[in-house]
C-alpha cells in the first residue's frame, strides 16, 4: 500500500483508544473466531470504558457463534475505524471500496499485514488476534465479564487448532487461565468449535474426501469444494470453516490445500503447511498472506486453472526448502 501506516506501541494505541469514544470494528472476509472473538471482546470492553461501538462484517456470521454475540442497534455516527484481524484490506470483502483509506487503526498479528490502515498495532508472536485484544483491555482497565471471556477464548481456541499449534506460547495459556477466573464455558466453547457438525457438513466431507487429490510424491493435498457439492450437500458458506485442517491428520502431508467455490469462477484458498514449509510463504506469491503454518488467498478462473496455479506455487516453496520433491 502507498499510505503511511503509523505503527503504534500497545501504550500508543491505548492512548488512541481514549481520545475517541464512537467505533465501527470489521472483520474479515468468511469470518472465524478469531477474527468474531477479537471484534465483539473489543466491542464488549470499550462499552465498559462508556464508548460506543458496532461490529460489522460483509457476510454472514454463523449461529454457532451466538453464544458471545450480542449487538445494539445504536444509532452513532463513528469516529473511528478499526479493522482486527485482517491483515489486507482485501479481506473485508464487499466492504473493500466503502472503507478503503478510511481506516483508522489495524490491530493484528499476522506478519503479512500490509499496512493498509492509518495505524497499526502489529503482534507477530501472538499466537491470536485475541491474545492482542486481551493485552490492550486489560491495559485499557476495562472489565471482563463472562460475555467478554468466551469471546476471547473462542479466538484463543480456534486459532490455535485448541492450543495445539506451534503458535501457542507461554502467554497464550497465561491469557487462557486468566479468562477461566472470570467463569469463561471453556469446555463448552470446545465442544461447540471442535466436536459438533452438523448432517449436511458430515455430507460434504464425504463427497470432499471421494474427491481428495494426492501430489509431489503424496507431499501434498488438495480438497475442492465446489458450489454443486454445497448446494448437493446443503452446507453452505458459513458451514465450510475448518475444511483446511482436514489434511492435518494425514500422514506425510506436509502442505494442506482447501479450495473453496465462493462464486462463479471465484475461488477462496486455505493453505496449511508443515516445516519446512512455509504457508505464508506460498500464498504470498498468489496474492494473499497470513502465517507460516497458515495462510490464504483468493484466485479467479476455472477450477482446473486455480489448482494449476497453486501447485505451481506449492512446488516452488518446496524446492526452495528442499523438501524433497517428487512428482505423481
Amino acid at each position: 500500500m502507498s499510505n503511511v501506516c503509523e505503527i503504534l506501541t500497545l501504550a500508543d494505541l491505548c492512548a488512541f483508544l481514549k481520545e475517541n469514544n464512537n467505533y465501527v470494528i470489521l472483520t474479515h472476509v468468511a469470518p472465524d473466531g478469531d477474527t468474531l472473538g477479537s471484534a465483539y471482546a473489543l466491542k464488549y470492553g470499550l462499552e465498559t470504558l462508556n464508548k460506543r461501538a458496532q461490529v460489522v462484517c460483509c457476510d454472514k456470521i454463523p449461529h454457532k457463534y451466538n453464544y458471545f454475540i450480542e449487538d445494539s442497534n445504536v444509532d452513532f455516527a463513528p469516529e473511528c475505524v478499526i479493522a482486527v484481524d485482517v491483515a489486507d484490506i482485501k479481506l473485508l470483502g464487499d466492504l473493500h471500496s466503502q472503507f478503503e483509506g478510511k481506516i483508522d487503526l489495524c490491530i493484528d498479528h499476522h506478519i503479512s499485514n500490509t499496512k493498509y490502515a492509518k495505524r497499526l498495532y502489529l503482534d507477530a508472536d501472538a499466537s491470536a488476534a485475541a491474545e492482542c485484544v486481551f493485552e490492550i483491555l486489560d491495559e485499557l482497565g476495562a472489565t471482563f465479564d463472562r460475555k467478554t471471556a468466551n469471546a476471547l477464548y473462542t479466538g484463543l481456541s480456534t486459532d490455535t487448532g485448541c492450543f495445539k499449534y506451534a503458535s501457542v506460547t507461554e502467554k497464550t495459556h497465561k491469557i487462557a487461565a486468566k479468562l477461566y477466573t472470570i467463569g469463561v464455558d471453556a469446555a463448552e466453547i470446545n465442544r461447540i468449535m471442535f466436536d459438533t457438525k452438523s448432517k449436511n457438513r458430515l455430507e460434504l466431507e464425504k463427497l470432499v474426501l471421494e474427491k481428495a487429490e494426492y501430489h509431489f510424491g503424496d507431499k501434498c493435498m488438495v480438497l475442492s469444494v465446489t458450489s454443486k457439492m454445497q448446494k448437493k450437500t446443503g452446507c453452505d458458506l458459513t458451514e465450510l470453516e475448518g475444511v483446511a485442517s482436514m489434511s492435518r491428520s494425514v500422514e506425510g502431508v506436509i502442505a494442506g490445500v482447501s479450495i473453496k467455490q465462493v462464486a462463479k469462477d471465484k475461488f477462496k484458498i486455505s493453505m496449511r503447511t508443515y516445516d519446512p514449509l512455509d504457508a505464508s510463504a506460498i500464498c504470498k506469491e498468489l496474492g494473499g498472506g497470513g502465517h507460516k503454518a497458515a495462510a490464504g488467498c483468493a484466485l479467479t478462473g476455472r477450477l482446473s486453472t486455480v489448482k494449476a496455479q497453486i501447485l505451481a506455487a506449492v512446488k516452488n516453496e518446496m524446492e526452495r526448502k528442499n523438501a524433497g520433491l517428487t512428482t505423481n
